[in-house]
């Protein structure tokens, strides 16, 4: 029987990319979005909630492990930024950011966690960003975010070792997804210069950070924040 693994905001971008790269490699997919999706394959199955709500996400990872299978990897994707000024940064972006980011992720992790403890383990992705490490400007809320998730995901990986949950997180550097569509050029262009390998990243770069994670063989690797593009 082929392994399960959910994946949050599949609808479109790193989601996206990363189920139609597990299908292909023979696993079953659930996966989630605040709306439809247009992705058919007989291996997936789609859920429609919000990450940061509780009582949606304890009620579905119920349901995924009656009527699927227990999820044996868990991607933590799903995630908002809002860029301005610090100044500018309305409290209403601040809420929505940290419960979609933070509130979102440690919701997913709880609930899919308590499941695998109790069918011997799994792996858990949580997603970061080098907006964090690079402190950079105008996206201070984001990057704090991002910093709780690494925060959580550190203190997890601790905690869930000896239920023989393994818990790392990624840190892509810009892509080609909506999240950085509305990024001036020139910001852009600074922020791939800060880079040691200096280039936009692409699917395939997140696409072998997770398969380096969920691999039988990195079952030692655990609390470790990966940045993509020499960053540190």
């Amino acid at each position: 029987m082929s392994d399960l693994a959910f994946i949050t905001g599949t609808r479109k971008g790193i989601g996206r990319a990363i189920t139609e790269h597990l299908l292909y490699k023979g696993w079953i997919v659930a996966g989630c979005s605040r709306r439809n999706t247009d992705l058919k394959h007989k291996n997936y199955h789609h859920f429609n909630f919000d990450v940061s709500d509780e009582s949606a996400v304890i009620e579905t990872i119920k349901t995924v492990k009656k009527t699927l299978q227990p999820i044996k990897v868990l991607i933590n994707n799903a995630g908002i930024a809002s860029m301005n000024h610090l100044l500018l940064t309305p409290l209403k972006s601040y809420e929505e950011i940290f419960k979609t980011n933070v509130q979102g992720t440690f919701l997913m992790l709880r609930e899919t966690a308590k499941q695998m403890s109790r069918s011997g383990g799994g792996r858990i992705i949580n997603f970061t960003s080098i907006a964090n490490p690079l402190n950079l400007e105008g996206e201070a809320i984001y990057a704090a975010s991002k910093a709780a998730v690494e925060s959580l995901t550190k203190t997890a990986a601790k905690e869930l070792s000896e239920m023989n949950i393994t818990v790392n997180a990624i840190g892509p550097t810009p892509i080609e997804t909506d999240l950085i569509k509305l990024v001036p050029k020139e910001k852009i262009e600074s922020l791939i210069k800060q880079q040691s390998i200096q280039r936009l990243g692409n699917y395939e770069d997140i696409l072998n950070a997770v398969d380096f994670f969920i691999q039988p063989k990195s079952d030692f690797i655990t609390g470790q924040i990966l940045y993509l593009g020499g960053v540190n």
